[in-house]
């Protein structure tokens, strides 16, 4: 069985909780012990599965769903009940959103750690094994400086 990385973010200075951790399948083929790529193809990698995540909850959310007595409650609990039957298709290019994701970490918009070491070269090779945890931190500019 493959194992999957674990993807977190981290928003610093926002008053807001962070997004809620979710796992990517392992990337490409798995040798003992680890792959290594580099930080750019893990980015990369990371925008292209959240792009394809963002498409089915579009796809989905165009259905009407019944909503069990708990989802209802747990909607109001987060402040949004959602049925579905939308119908609002947004046009997402993986390649722009990849390019931007690549250049926001070359302007020093977030960071990135993989098992809790910086990453700092897109172009240097990153030590994954299947339990690996990557988390991104982005950071909140100061108004007036």
């Amino acid at each position: 069985m493959l194992g999957m990385i674990t993807v977190g973010v981290e928003v610093l200075g926002s008053r807001w909780p962070s997004l809620a951790d979710w796992s990517i399948p392992y990337p490409p083929a798995p040798k003992t012990g680890g792959d290594r790529i580099t930080l750019r193809t893990l980015i990369g990698r990371i925008v292209s599965e959240e792009v394809e995540a963002f498409r089915r909850r579009q796809r989905d959310a165009r259905f009407i769903r019944v909503l069990t007595e708990r989802q209802i409650e747990e909607g109001a609990r987060r402040g949004k009940v959602d049925p579905g039957g939308r119908d609002r298709e947004q046009k997402v290019d993986e390649e722009h959103a990849i390019a931007a994701a690549l250049q926001a970490f070359v302007d020093g918009l977030y960071l990135v750690f993989i098992d809790d070491e910086q990453q700092h070269e897109l172009d240097h090779e990153v030590f994954l094994n299947p339990e690996s945890r990557v988390r991104f931190v982005r950071l909140t500019m100061l108004a007036g400086g």
